[in-house]
């Protein structure tokens, strides 16, 4: 039975991704801030770049820095995707993988009463179990992108299935029920390498199949007021507790500064209309191709409407194929856009009244942050679970999907102005923001919030191996 005074210290390790770390980070805010110890696990330069936490929690985070052993083809700086083009993370994967032994040892001195672990972890159920340690997969992906992990129930046998391109671009045959979830061919054709096992490495499908067998729970981001089938379905295949923790909002850090960024931004913002600038911005790790840049940039011209960019034009200072706007965009544009090429506060931003919409890649985390703030979602996938994502706010009318070519991706710079234009100003485009105001009051709600990280601690109490007298 679940003591509910007794404080757990409780071990994260997130995969080296700032998409990852981020949310798992939020969790452990939560978890702090309900009285228990978390020892948050990264690699120094990823623990370094992490915002500060507020001074009530920041006693009880300890973070915990596990440096990379040099791997061949793994720049020296590297440490999350976002240092990396994207054909060199399998290298980073190798990388993370030789932290068995120290992770090992940080365990057995530690001695927390519960890891959670990411997709990546593959060998750390093992090491979990053999250590009496109870252990979790927690999943920042939401439940309909943690289906394609074949069940785990031996009655289910899809040995075969999710083995060729095409496996993806239709639902996994065990979903039960009619959905539209599920990747574009090409989608699937720029992941298949480390989704399915082209890699010499461990695919990412393999290793979170192991995870999911090896682990004692699953955690997922999200809720069941939002995708109540998706998650009682994992619990079937997997016949094992599945816990939602909420949608888990970016909390604002309310210790810091007003920057010179900030001041710089707000006051170009401020000139602004209310709910009249499109907010664009693509995460820590989705680059367009050249082409695609060209279109989103001329077609943010097309639209007429102003815009604040925040523009990645290379992914870590290994990336051999850097992005440039198109000659003269920035001098036609000048005024009406905003081109900024570093960091950005974006929760800052997407607060700011003069936003109205927010043509993003469908990173859950900017999506949340997005809803919150009551910004319309214009979605442009690039990589990952992003299409999955996409396709779920598509089905419910909470965000519009560029339209584009099935099988190459592309998409023209008329309808990124078109979709741009529809979203934020056009009649058509009335039930996106409409349904946006009306989804925030799930994923901005504290109170819903805190809800599911109870029934989290209740879970987690229940089976710690600590005996409370």
């Amino acid at each position: 039975m679940a003591n509910e005074d007794h404080k757990l210290h409780i071990a994260m390790f997130p995969w080296l991704a700032f998409g990852h770390i981020i949310p798992y980070l939020e969790l452990a805010k939560l978890l702090a801030g309900k009285g228990h110890k978390i020892s948050f696990i990264s690699t120094p330069k990823n623990i370094d770049r992490l915002p500060k936490l507020p001074p009530n929690i920041a006693p009880l985070v300890t973070f915990v820095k596990l440096p990379l052993p040099q791997v061949d083809n793994l720049p020296e700086d590297a440490e999350a995707t976002s240092d990396l083009p994207f054909n060199k993370v399998s290298h980073l994967k190798l990388a993370h993988d030789g932290l068995q032994e120290p992770m090992t040892r940080f365990l057995q001195s530690a001695d927390p009463d519960w890891i959670l672990y990411d997709f990546s972890l593959y060998w750390l159920p093992p090491i979990a179990r053999n250590l009496g340690i109870p252990n979790a997969f927690f999943s920042i992906f939401n439940a309909a992108m943690v289906s394609y992990v074949k069940p785990t129930l031996p009655s289910l046998d899809f040995h075969d299935d999710l083995t060729k391109l095409e496996d993806f671009t239709a639902p996994p045959k065990w979903v039960p029920f009619p959905t539209t979830e599920s990747f574009r061919f090409f989608e699937v054709l720029r992941i298949f390498d480390s989704l399915a096992g082209a890699e010499s490495d461990i695919s990412d499908l393999a290793r979170a199949e192991m995870v999911v067998r090896g682990c004692d729970a699953v955690l997922v981001r999200g809720c069941y007021e939002f995708e109540p089938e998706w998650l009682r379905m994992l619990e079937d295949i997997h016949v094992k507790p599945v816990l939602p923790v909420g949608e888990l909002p970016t909390t604002a850090n309310e210790t810091d500064e007003e920057t010179d960024t900030w001041r710089h931004t707000k006051q170009w913002l401020d000139k602004q209309e209310r709910g009249s600038v499109v907010y664009v911005a693509f995460g820590s790790e989705a680059k367009p191709s050249q082409d695609e840049l060209t279109e989103i940039a001329l077609g943010l011209e097309l639209s007429k409407l102003p815009f604040f960019w925040v523009l990645k034009t290379r992914r870590g200072q290994s990336d051999p194929d850097p992005i440039a706007l198109p000659d003269g965009f920035e001098e036609r544009t000048k005024g009406r856009g905003f081109i900024w090429t570093s960091w950005a506060p974006q929760l800052k931003i997407l607060s700011h009244d003069s936003v109205g919409g927010f043509l993003t890649h469908s990173g859950w985390t900017s999506v949340v942050e997005a809803i919150q703030f009551e910004k319309a979602l214009i979605l442009l996938a690039f990589l990952a679970e992003q299409g999955i994502n996409a396709r779920i706010l598509e089905e419910k009318k909470i965000g519009y999907l560029i339209p584009r070519n099935e099988r190459d991706g592309s998409f023209t710079r008329e309808s990124v102005a078109e979709s741009v234009r529809l979203v934020m100003v056009e009649e058509e485009g009335q039930v996106y923001r409409d349904k946006v105001k009306e989804m925030k009051g799930l994923f901005g709600d504290s109170g819903i919030q805190e809800r599911y990280v109870d029934n989290l601690l209740r879970h987690l109490q229940s089976r710690t191996r600590v005996t409370v007298k």
